[in-house]
């Protein structure tokens, strides 16, 4: 390959993917000055004093299911884990009622370090939100940490757990992994024909640049 014609494609390569050559750069230097821990946001959660059980269970529990037991506010309860899916029960046996607003405001007083102010319900999935990936129906309690900002935290209404904490610091976050993975709308698919056809591009360019580099040192 003649030296103009690879000196060319290296230029106009470069040229062209220079912005998320940019973009991956930013973020990757973001990711690694954040704790990956305080962009979950484990530090406005409490030490748990919960401890194991040993537990017979009223229902029957088969190899194929997960059982687990805690205390939701001051009841014992456990959870059982059914291809995916999960149902909480009482001690006896019998189906746990759903939370109520304040029950759940309590429970983020109990679990975390923040002042709980509103809850919502959320009963419909909206691509690319902050609490893509966890079953609904959740509970977005909306809280304030010790600098007055507000911090979403979503609970499970029927078990009490908390599922995801999302602040500022991670919304940052998932917008800089969108822009990473270049799937700027559900920020999950790190597969996506984008990334894929960029990186090949981004490969052909360091190819040419290290070619060049030994022609033009020979010459």
């Amino acid at each position: 390959m003649k030296k103009v014609a690879l000196r060319n494609i290296h230029r106009y390569l470069s040229l062209f993917i220079s912005i998320q050559f940019l973009l991956w750069t930013i973020s990757g230097v973001f990711f690694s000055f954040n704790k990956i821990e305080e962009v979950r946001g484990e530090q406005y959660l409490l030490e748990s004093n919960e401890m194991d059980f040993s537990i017979n269970s009223p229902i029957n529990i088969n190899s194929s299911e997960e059982i687990k037991f805690f205390y939701r506010l001051d009841d014992l309860v456990y959870e059982v884990n059914l291809g995916g899916s999960s149902y909480v029960y009482h001690q006896d046996g019998n189906p746990i009622a759903k939370l109520s607003f304040s029950e759940a405001k309590e429970i983020i007083q109990t679990k975390t370090n923040l002042t709980p102010i509103s809850v919502g319900e959320i009963s419909k999935n909206e691509r690319g939100s902050e609490y893509r990936g966890r079953p609904l129906p959740l509970f977005k309690v909306e809280s304030l940490n010790k600098d007055e900002k507000v911090i979403n935290v979503y609970l499970d209404p029927y078990s009490g757990q908390i599922r995801a904490i999302r602040s500022t610091q991670w919304r940052m976050w998932d917008f800089l992994w969108g822009l990473h993975i270049m799937d700027w709308t559900d920020r999950d698919n790190f597969n996506n024909n984008f990334i894929k056809f960029f990186s090949v591009l981004a490969f052909i360019s360091a190819l040419s640049g290290i070619l060049l580099f030994f022609k033009t040192r020979r010459t």
